[in-house]
């Protein structure tokens, strides 16, 4: 099953600054690639737990008893691990977004390259797909994740469009969508404004926002103090998430000041943002948008 190279992977690893007996959770474990790297680096009481809900994932698990496989979403992280008998670990790490085999996957219908049906779940049990929302959302709801999740201007106008289309028949596979669109598919832009339609959808369909939130809340409540978070983002959305979050502890407005005007955030940036090399980007390219950000919980915080 072909999995491709794990992004960024030295830098991320290395940011969780591992302790041969720690204990690691790796939340998007995917292809296993950013796991075995963890787990090259712990000794024989070190432990690793994964997280992947996705069912090909699985496939991939590695024998080695310090290693678990937790087949969940990773917005139960807290729940999982105190399940397994982890109430605190040193380092958690994520690499969001899709994974090269979801995408080259033609029937799972995340890549606009292939003609399939509309589905775009990565957990293969939801009732939501992306087929549910161009056909049954109403156009006010389509407008909305068209403008917000895919950052389209005329996201309005393409929900128009589509339900206008749904009305003569149903929309079913991604090559009738991107039919239905052409008009908003300039020669030269199409590429980048499919894949912003096809993010909006996947994003609505997986909720991943809501889900990264959640995970990015509890962090505080799992990692021992000076444990880190490193995590690699793909787009804006996701990224200015875990910057807000890092920053101010909350995803929205500022953070409360005590009576001497300092904030009480819980966790603290280390180093500045990580970018991949341009060689990395050349030979790996789902590498050309991901960012890198480290943190660590102040010592104060448990």
């Amino acid at each position: 099953m072909s999995y491709h190279n794990p992004v960024l992977l030295k830098e991320s690893v290395d940011a969780l600054a591992i302790k041969p007996n720690g204990v690691y959770v790796d939340v998007t474990f995917g292809g296993g690639g950013h796991s075995k790297e963890i787990l090259s680096r712990l000794g024989d009481e070190g432990k690793l737990f994964a997280f992947d809900q996705d069912p090909d994932a699985h496939n991939n698990a590695i024998e080695d008893d310090r290693f678990t496989l937790i087949p969940q979403n990773f917005r139960y992280l807290k729940r999982f691990l105190r399940f397994y008998g982890a109430t605190s670990v040193d380092g958690v790490l994520g690499d969001f977004g899709v994974s090269s085999h979801q995408f080259d996957q033609a029937e799972r219908g995340f890549s606009t390259r292939f003609d399939a049906k509309l589905d775009m779940r990565m957990d293969q049990h939801s009732n939501l797909s992306a087929y549910t929302i161009v056909n049954e959302y109403t156009q006010e709801n389509l407008a909305n994740v068209l403008f917000q999740y895919g950052e389209l201007r005329n996201g309005r106008a393409m929900a128009k469009a589509i339900v206008m289309a749904r009305e003569q028949k149903e929309i079913v596979t991604s090559f009738e969508l991107k039919e239905v669109l052409a008009s908003f598919l300039p020669k030269a832009k199409e590429h980048k404004i499919l894949a912003q339609i096809f993010q909006a959808l996947r994003i609505e369909v997986n909720e991943e926002l809501e889900v990264l939130k959640e995970f990015l809340i509890q962090i505080p409540e799992v990692l021992t103090p000076k444990g880190r978070l490193s995590v690699i983002s793909y787009h804006s959305l996701e990224d200015r998430l875990v910057k807000r979050f890092i920053q101010n502890g909350i995803f929205e407005g500022e953070p409360e000041k005590d009576f001497y005007g300092n904030t009480n955030v819980p966790m603290q940036r280390v180093g500045k943002l990580i970018l991949p090399t341009a060689q990395e980007i050349k030979t790996n390219n789902r590498a050309r948008s991901a960012k890198l950000r480290v943190a660590e919980l102040k010592r104060n915080q448990k």
